[in-house]
């Protein structure tokens, strides 16, 4: 009786489910490249735009890759986030393609001191991709 008494307690803390995790601050970052990919893809009118969409989609592979690390899909056949429809075309292509490269970048610079260092580095990676990015539309 006295077993069954103090086993109680116990029995009831491992049937409480655990708290749900914080959302990945990577999510945003990935969903970021992949529409920075997806308007580079559509502007022929800037000469470097598909070097651009190139380096944003293998920035957007990167940080699925690490999110799914972090925390694996919960069945093997989770979709993948698709990326973003086509855009339509800004009126000043390169001038929406350079605001999205510097708004990744400032979000990406934002989150690295917040990450552990594995984290870190390749958010850094990212930041420092989107700024040699932006120095090639400049």
């Amino acid at each position: 009786m006295l077993l069954a008494v103090a086993v109680a307690p116990l029995a009831v803390a491992c049937t409480t489910p655990p708290a749900p995790l914080p959302p990945d601050p990577l999510v945003e970052l990935a969903a970021s490249a992949r529409a920075d990919a997806a308007l580079a893809s559509t502007v022929a009118e800037v000469p470097s735009a598909a070097e651009v969409a190139k380096n944003r989609g293998e920035h957007a592979k990167l940080l699925q890759a690490e999110i799914d690390r972090e925390r694996p899909p919960v069945s093997s056949s989770a979709p993948v986030p698709a990326a973003p429809s086509t855009p339509p075309t800004p009126p000043d292509p390169a001038a929406a393609l350079r605001a999205a490269l510097d708004t990744s970048l400032r979000k990406a610079s934002d989150l690295v001191p917040t990450l552990p260092a594995h984290r870190a580095a390749l958010v850094g990676s990212v930041a420092a991709g989107c700024a040699s990015l932006l120095e090639v539309l400049a």
